[in-house]
């Protein structure tokens, strides 16, 4: 990749110093920003933003897919729906926090890096998960038992909340120009990989163990992957160099002092645009992944081992889907795809989850793949969009406040309202028409937004 100093003179379109006749590291031949990056480089970047994210949600879909067991195990004074409402009320007080976290994670990412910060993000995402494995239950010492998992849960969702948008920033400020989508896409799939992995290994769980023996020491076990896997991923990081355009923002001295004050002083309208379309992403993507099971299994009578299974089909088709949209995104435009995903979603939702009454196992698989790929229309373009609708000085903390906060209003509350409502209404429906809601809400945010595919990152 090119490092070279910058020593006088200043680049009109990227705000960057050169010296005559060396190229700076945003030239390109059009005259504007372009990122230089060599294929290994780039390769490296996709596997380190790939690895942090699929340890994150991984932990996530092993919290989410063992809702039921955990309910028991921490909660057994309560009756089967209760002790669900609260595993699910722990899962979503977990993301409380994220939004707290989005901002000091962003600072951190803006001011010192973005490589600096996902490194350590990981690392503590790694070691509270594997703490997990550690906790007494209920049984072992009362009421301390779900209290020490909130405290967990909570160092969690501090931690997670830089990794999804410091790696999609990461990978969109690496990407050569016109593959932004399809590199940034990367970060999705390692969401799908990780929630797959957790589906798989919990399945097996159910397949090999007795539900005494899950409930005894089985839930324990996927969390203990966390510290080799966040080894690995932190490993891989911390040998890599920061994007070209945050080097070229340091050479610049033109690093924001206050990334957040920034961003609410001048970007307050695109703040609303990424939180607006940030929730259809939010709500679809924890019913739709991993609530999913839990309610074929309550709601629609399946066995669990049957809900596992077609969730881990329908994860597989998410990936291959995912790269797809991404690609397409980088030929159509991120706001074309956004707003179709909306339209979509506002349509198709209640008729498919009305399609899973009563249906054959086949039928179920094929309605889950149905809503994967929807999902992938928002997934796959949305970690591009906002990347590219915040400029560099603040990409890091527009995205991740944004992203969090979006993420712990509708996102970590989803299993819980969807299962409240069902409670509350009768209508099993209920979750769909939440579903709706959000689609209507990303809908109106991507109206009132421009293109950001055509021209190169904001700078």
């Amino acid at each position: 990749m090119s490092d070279r100093k910058a020593v006088s003179g200043r680049s009109a379109s990227a705000g960057i110093i050169s010296r005559p006749g060396i190229p700076s590291p945003f030239a390109s031949g059009d005259g504007q920003a372009t990122p230089v990056a060599d294929g290994r480089l780039l390769k490296r970047a996709a596997m380190a933003s790939f690895i942090g994210n699929f340890v994150e949600w991984f932990d996530y879909a092993s919290y989410g897919y063992l809702a039921t067991i955990i309910a028991v195990v921490f909660f057994p004074k309560t009756d089967a729906a209760t002790g669900l409402l609260a595993a699910y009320a722990v899962f979503a007080i977990s993301f409380i926090v994220r939004p707290i976290g989005g901002i000091i994670w962003g600072h951190f990412g803006d001011k010192i890096g973005r490589r600096t910060a996902l490194s350590l993000s990981i690392l503590i995402m790694s070691a509270s998960t594997f703490a997990i494995a550690f906790l007494p239950t209920y049984a072992q010492v009362g009421v301390m038992a779900p209290i020490l998992l909130l405290l967990v849960r909570l160092i969690q969702g501090f931690s997670a909340s830089g990794e999804y948008a410091g790696a999609s920033a990461f990978l969109a400020e690496y990407a050569p120009e016109g593959k932004r989508g399809v590199y940034t896409s990367i970060v999705p799939a390692s969401t799908a990989a990780g929630l797959l992995f957790g589906s798989i290994f919990v399945a097996v769980l159910h397949a090999v163990l007795s539900t005494e023996q899950i409930q005894s020491f089985g839930w324990r076990l996927p969390f203990l992957l966390a510290a080799p896997f966040g080894l690995i991923g932190r490993y891989i990081r911390v040998r890599l160099e920061d994007t070209p355009r945050f080097k070229a923002l340091e050479m610049s001295h033109h690093v924001a002092r206050a990334p957040v004050r920034e961003l609410l002083s001048v970007h307050r309208g695109k703040m609303l645009i990424a939180f607006g379309v940030t929730c259809l992403n939010a709500v679809a993507f924890y019913l739709v992944l991993s609530y999913m099971p839990t309610y074929l299994s309550t709601e629609m009578g399946m066995g669990e081992t049957q809900s596992f299974i077609a969730a881990t089909i329908s994860l597989a088709a998410y990936i291959g889907f995912i790269f797809i949209m991404g690609a397409l995104s980088d030929r159509v435009g991120r706001k074309t795809m956004l707003i179709g995903a909306s339209i979509l979603f506002a349509i198709l939702t209640v008729p498919l989850f009305k399609g899973l009454v009563g249906a054959s196992f086949m039928t179920i698989v094929l309605i889950q793949i149905a809503f994967g790929a929807l999902l992938t229309m928002n997934d796959g373009t949305l970690p591009c969009f906002l990347s590219e609708i915040f400029p560099t000085r603040v990409r890091y903390s527009g995205f991740a406040f944004c992203f969090n906060a979006a993420n712990a209003l509708f996102g970590g509350t989803a299993p819980f309202v969807a299962t409240w409502l069902i409670h509350a209404t009768g209508n099993k429906l209920a979750p769909a028409w939440y579903m709706v809601g959000a689609a209507g809400v990303a809908l109106i945010a991507m109206l009132a937004s421009r293109e950001t595919s055509r021209g190169p990152l904001a700078d």
